[in-house]
């Protein structure tokens, strides 16, 4: 079993002076990861790697599924470590490896690659790579070398310790949780908002969830789809504050006071306001949304721009250009698809008309809402009043 896990990045890299910051917060988003796997790690950040030290037994499989569901990681490398680097010890190290791994018996084609962080070593990458694959040519019969296209890429790296390494696991790439800001994500009990979130946390954007819950017209079990969405999105995001709004009062006064064609695009913009309600008292600094233009009537060009007039804060969009297959793919490899399809209504739906406004005036919408009295005010206050907050650990 590997003790070490050698972790690479790629955008982080290219960082400037304020490179450190990333760093630190990948690392602090791994030691996250792996709090919930059994097991005692110690986690090292180096020049341009961060290392993972397995300190007591622990289950690979889990630790790899924890890694790979972490934001800023773009390669896991189980490694060996070699303390000591001297030539001599490095190729004999290097060799058990080879062997334990790949044996003696089935041919493969192979490549040595040589990254020296240490450059006090007396031999440079370049001679790494050609000794190194001399050495490993002429003691085993099984392996021919191919630059090209190999079968197996044989790494060495030259630190304070030597570290090899033949396999590199995809990660998920993009920017450590809460190096981007905080962000308030409207979540539905669909596919596209859940993909959404996914996609603004990649980006290292920190974020909180709004739901809003129409009961007796949408059941509890629509509360729980959701509930069951934060879960399984916060193994990627991390912790979420889930806020669930009681929309029923305001969706039906609504409902009773303005044109029927235009009810979905004012209930959505009163949502809007709720949002960004809360995310101004929660620290966010945009709001976030799973619509996709074109996709349903609310989601057409002038629709979008009648809902964003109420707001101040920017809007982000992340699906906005995507097909529904290509939501629908990222869906199901976050693993968020099964529940997603789940027959439970949510407040969008309950209250639709039958021919809903695709082409909405701003002036119109605006027009309409002045039939709703103070009365719409108080129940905006009732609905912020009595958020309930739940806590996605």
């Amino acid at each position: 079993m590997y003790k070490t896990f050698l972790v690479k990045y790629s955008e982080i890299g290219v960082k400037g002076k304020n490179r450190y910051i990333f760093e630190n917060a990948l690392r602090d988003q791994i030691i996250r990861a792996l709090d919930k796997v059994e097991g005692e790690f110690e986690v090292i950040k180096e020049q341009g790697r961060i290392l993972i030290e397995s300190l007591s037994d622990y289950d690979y499989d889990e630790v790899i599924d924890a890694l790979c569901h972490v934001f800023g990681i773009a390669g896991i490398c189980p490694a060996l470590r070699i303390d000591n680097n001297e030539w001599d010890n490095l190729t004999s190290e290097v060799k058990a490896y080879v062997e334990k791994v790949y044996g003696r018996e089935k041919k493969y084609t192979f490549k040595v690659e040589a990254k020296r962080g240490y450059k006090d070593y007396p031999k440079n990458s370049p001679q790494i790579c050609a000794d190194m694959g001399e050495f490993l040519l002429n003691n085993f019969d099984n392996l021919t070398v191919d630059v090209h296209n190999p079968d197996i890429r044989i790494d060495v790296e030259i630190r304070n310790s030597a570290y090899v390494y033949s396999q590199v696991i995809k990660g998920e790439g993009g920017m450590p949780i809460g190096t981007s800001g905080r962000a308030m994500l409207l979540l539905s009990g669909g596919i596209d908002s859940p993909v959404a979130g996914y996609m603004i946390a990649k980006r290292g954007v920190k974020i909180d969830a709004v739901y809003f819950h129409a009961p007796p017209y949408t059941s509890e079990r629509a509360k729980n789809k959701v509930i069951e969405l934060a879960n399984i999105i916060s193994k990627y995001t991390g912790p979420i504050d889930l806020h669930v709004v009681n929309f029923t009062d305001i969706q039906m006064y609504i409902y009773d006071k303005c044109p029927h064609e235009e009810l979905t695009i004012i209930m959505r913009r009163y949502m809007m306001k709720i949002a960004q309600d809360l995310a101004v008292k929660n620290g966010c600094m945009s709001l976030i949304t799973g619509e996709s233009i074109g996709q349903v009537a609310s989601q057409t060009m002038q629709s979008l721009a009648c809902t964003n007039a109420v707001c101040t804060m920017p809007v982000f969009r992340p699906v906005i250009s995507f097909d529904k297959q290509d939501i629908v793919d990222i869906s199901q490899k976050i693993g968020a698809f099964e529940t997603s399809i789940l027959p439970y209504e949510d407040c969008c739906t309950t209250f639709v008309a039958k021919h809903p406004v695709t082409k909405p005036s701003l002036k119109q919408i605006e027009k309409s809402e002045k039939k709703l009295s103070e009365d719409i005010d108080r129940l905006y206050e009732e609905a912020l009043k009595t958020v309930e907050t739940i806590l996605i650990r």
